[in-house]
Parts: structure tokens; sequence; C-alpha cells
């Protein structure tokens, strides 16, 4: 792999992907605005359905939906290692490749050494999406295996088994939620391809996906009513742009001249 001889505007554009994705991830997992993010709200809507579900008898609904996690992480990590196992074979045939993909238009000139680059950045980032999804699998059995544990007679124990619980389901949506995330920026990187002007333009509207799919979504304002519909006491980003709004001055004047007619 001759990758000395990649230009430097090549190397940028790949830390800035790096760059662009590490400070996404902690932005919208770790940091203190992370609690108005759509993963976290449903994190609250977890905890309460594993204490909902301590009061039904019936719990064969609640095991289908618990499968169906490991289901859902299964596919993708199937779908991955598939992924990897197709790039890891272009890199034998990669000048067969880079004839084909050259050949479209948009397409600039590029090295053998940029072309292996490319494909190995994009192994990476599917290995990475892989164990994500992997560990998602984990989580989920380990979920499940949990979840058949839980306590029937003992209530104060059981309550309190239901809130760590919703926590061990979290962490199963956390893992996922990256490798989904990978997904994404290992679609950005399919723009270098073409050329690293729209591998940039990619990362910035990958970015912009990801960012109003989390927190300015249509899904998250619904998550958020049905939250305060169950736990009012709770405030969410909607109460508090509700408070933020300009105060209504004809409203005042009219509830002012209502404090005076009462005295």
């Amino acid at each position: 792999m001759f990758f000395y001889n990649i230009p430097i505007f090549d190397w940028l554009a790949l830390v800035l992907l790096i760059l662009v994705w590490s400070a996404y991830t902690w932005f919208a997992d770790f940091s203190r605005w992370s609690k108005n993010s759509l993963p976290k709200v449903m994190n609250v809507h977890r905890g309460r359905w594993m204490r909902d579900m301590l009061r039904r008898d019936l719990r064969m609904p609640d095991v289908i939906v618990m499968g169906h996690f490991v289901h859902s992480s299964v596919f993708f990590a199937s779908t991955a290692i598939l992924i990897i196992g197709g790039l890891v074979t272009s890199l034998g045939s990669s000048e067969k490749a880079m004839e084909a993909i050259t050949a479209l238009p948009f397409v600039s000139p590029t090295s053998q050494g940029l072309w292996e680059l490319k494909i190995v950045a994009l192994i990476c980032a599917f290995i990475c999406a892989f164990v994500k999804f992997i560990w998602a699998m984990r989580l989920a059995n380990y979920s499940c295996v949990l979840f058949n544990a839980l306590p029937f007679e003992n209530r104060d124990i059981s309550d309190q088994y239901a809130i760590e619980l919703g926590k061990m389901t979290g962490l199963f949506a956390q893992h996922f939620n990256q490798g989904l995330r990978a997904n994404f920026f290992a679609l950005a990187l399919l723009g270098w391809w073409l050329n690293t002007w729209f591998f940039i333009a990619s990362i910035a509207i990958v970015l912009w996906v990801i960012y109003r799919r989390e927190f300015r979504s249509q899904s998250l304002i619904i998550a958020n009513k049905l939250m305060l519909l169950t736990d009012p006491y709770v405030e969410t980003e909607i109460q508090v742009q509700e408070k933020a709004k300009p105060f209504d001055t004809n409203a005042a004047g009219v509830t002012k001249n209502i404090n005076h007619s009462a005295m």
C-alpha cells in the first residue's frame, strides 16, 4: 500500500471525518446536551416499560419485543460482516475496481495508494459498526436473561430490579444506535470515491441528518409529549421552549383587569 504519495488534502478530509464522528458521539451520548436527544428520551420510556411490566401477569408480548432486540442486532451485524468481506476482496482486485469506478462521471482520477486508503477506511468504519452491533446483541441477550430472572413476590426488590433492567436495555440501545451511526458515516466515506470535495460535503450532510433525527425530529416531539402525559413532573425541552416564548401582553392585560374587578 503506497500511502506516502497521497495528497495532504485527502488526509485532512479523513481526519475531519474522524474528528466529526468522535465529537458528535460525545455530544449525542455523553455531554450534558444529550439528555434532550431522542435516544435519551426513549430510555425514560424503557424504564417505565420495565416498571409497568411488573403489574402485568401476561408478559409474552414483552418477551417478543425483547427477542426483536436480538434479531435486529444480528441482522445488522451480519450485513456489516458481509460488506467487510466484499471490501477485503476488492483490495485483491483493486485495479479492475479502480477502472470501473473512475469510468463513472464526476469521479476524480486516483492513485493506487489513495484507492486502497479509501477501501481501508471503509473497512474500518464497518468493523466499528460490526463491533457495536455484536456488543448490542450481547447486551440484548443479557437483558433477556435478566428479564426472565425478575423476582415476582418481593415488590420492593422488583421495583429496583426493573429500574436497573431499564438501564441495561438503554445500554443496548446506545450501542445499537452507535452502530447505525457508523453506517451513516460509512455512507459519507462513499462520497470520497467521487472526489475529496464531495467527501467533505457528504460529512456535513450526514452530520446534519443524524443531528436532525436525534435532536430536532417530529418523533422526538411526540416522545416528549408522551413522557409528559405519563410523568407530568418531568421537565422536557418542550417545556423549556414554552417558558422561553415571549410573554403575551394582551393576555397579561386581561388577567390584570380580572384581578382588579375581583378586588
